[in-house]
């Protein structure tokens, strides 16, 4: 019996607008290829010319244009399907396909679960790659951060982040923006004895010294030293005064926290 082969997912990620990461995914074998939201349409066009790529879809996490600005000019020049967050659709131009969570979406070889992942906005979504572990996360968690809660509730926030931290340690998690290196600013202030979170900072330094960026990150790293997915750690608790309160107290005073920094 010949052996099965695991689907190889192929990722390109690239920088565009003036912090948000473009990220294309390419299933070679089934000839797929997907734009994971379309912050800039001459860039992600530029990056399919250089791959060689055909784009076919397009999967959006939440409705603000420097997510969705480029939709419209990529399903005219490719054809591709968009599909995105049901909670949004009225506001995703060119939007094909509304889903929400427990809906399947089929990519080539690939299964994507899609998680309900509201907070930065209501109806945010993320995309779940269970064979290839990874997470396509939006602007609901940053590397060392989560998202500005602009329409959800911190409460809600936090489940979201809850649904996201149940995912396998090793799932590697594309964010919408680079803002780690002040996010470790900010960490490093509520922790700053916490060593995972004193090594992860110096890797961050080194790598934008280079310009070069701190995405993909992986979960179990995010869980040791990201202080919003950290209301357990006594150390946050004590500096915020919170020592009794529940997590999504605790979540909310960072979040507040790093509002006004």
């Amino acid at each position: 019996m010949p052996l099965r082969m695991t689907p190889k997912l192929e990722i390109e990620q690239f920088p565009c607008l003036s912090d948000n990461y473009g990220v294309l995914i390419h299933d070679a074998d089934a000839g797929v290829t997907a734009s994971i939201d379309a912050p800039d349409a001459e860039e992600v066009l530029a990056q399919l010319a250089v791959k060689g790529w055909k784009l076919t879809h397009i999967f959006v996490t939440h409705h603000h244009n420097d997510h969705t600005g480029g939709i419209l000019k990529l399903k005219q020049a490719t054809g591709c399907t968009v599909s995105g967050p049901r909670g949004e659709a009225n506001r995703i131009p060119g939007i094909d396909k509304a889903v929400g969570e427990g809906d399947t979406l089929r990519f080539g070889n690939f299964d994507i679960e899609v998680l309900e992942t509201p907070g930065h906005t209501i109806g945010h979504i993320a995309y779940w790659f269970p064979a290839a572990k990874v997470l396509f996360a939006g602007d609901a968690l940053f590397s060392l951060g989560a998202g500005r809660i602009f329409e959800g509730t911190p409460k809600g926030m936090w489940q979201s982040l809850q649904k996201i931290m149940r995912l396998p340690p090793d799932t590697q998690i594309y964010c919408g923006h680079e803002y780690t290196q002040s996010n470790a600013r900010f960490a490093l202030a509520l922790e700053p004895d916490n060593q995972a979170l004193i090594n992860f900072a110096a890797r961050v330094e080194q790598l934008r010294d280079h310009n070069l960026p701190t995405l993909p990150t992986r979960l179990d790293l995010e869980m040791e030293a990201n202080p919003f997915l950290r209301p357990h750690s006594d150390a946050i608790r004590s500096l915020l005064g919170l020592k009794d309160a529940a997590d999504w107290e605790v979540f909310a005073a960072v979040r507040e926290l790093k509002n006004r920094s």
